[in-house]
């Protein structure tokens, strides 16, 4: 089970106002060799984070290498984040690196499916409201955001924001369930299903 659950989160809030943020620049392919989601972190957005192809070069001008924000863990995004190809690795780099919550007016609809599995709430605002986001994070490095899964609000400075977010995402982050522990919570069910077919079908019992 993750580590990763909660339900209500506050933290630094950064601002990456790019719309079409695809899931090869959160994480470049190159990084895909590893099965583990630890590790992941370190190469998130890695070709704006660094200046060398080797990441020994941080680059200065790429917010996350910015005091105040190098401990982020609320994103501020533009429209159709984590668009681009289906892989999960993107998620795994954004919550090995702290991110609990992104903020954005649409997102891609596969990176959603694969993001509350991993403990990251994706919360959809109006485009006006991540505007003011963005002004508010802009005057105010570090600034801290509160997010809530029971109220389905996000809070900065004395602004309060409503937002939708469907109960089997919360769940899983509430609990931090992947697809596993939820299929481990139906563990008894299954090993009576395999329980009655070997005494039905013996023959299609398999030995390990």
């Amino acid at each position: 089970m993750s580590t990763r659950n909660w339900t209500i989160h506050t933290g630094v809030v950064v601002s990456i106002p790019r719309e079409d943020i695809d899931t090869d620049q959160i994480l470049p392919k190159q990084f895909m060799k590893l099965i583990d989601k630890k590790g992941f972190g370190k190469h998130l957005f890695y070709d704006w984070r660094y200046l060398d192809l080797e990441g020994k070069i941080p680059n200065p001008k790429f917010i996350l290498n910015q005091d105040g924000f190098k401990n982020a863990s609320v994103l501020i995004a533009g429209k159709n984040f984590g668009c681009g190809s289906s892989r999960e690795h993107a998620p795994w780099a954004l919550a090995d690196f702290g991110f609990r919550a992104i903020l954005a007016p649409s997102f891609a609809d596969i990176f959603s499916i694969n993001s509350a599995k991993n403990g990251i709430a994706l919360i959809r605002l109006k485009e006006e409201e991540i505007q003011y986001l963005n002004e508010w994070v802009s005057k105010n490095s570090g600034t801290l955001i509160r997010i809530n899964l029971e109220t389905l609000e996000v809070q900065v400075g004395d602004q309060t924001f409503n937002f939708d977010l469907d109960s089997a995402s919360i769940n899983r982050i509430r609990n931090g369930w992947d697809d596993i522990d939820i299929t481990l919570k139906n563990s008894k069910e299954i090993l009576e299903f395999e329980r009655k077919r070997n005494v039905e079908k013996p023959f299609l019992e398999v030995y390990w």
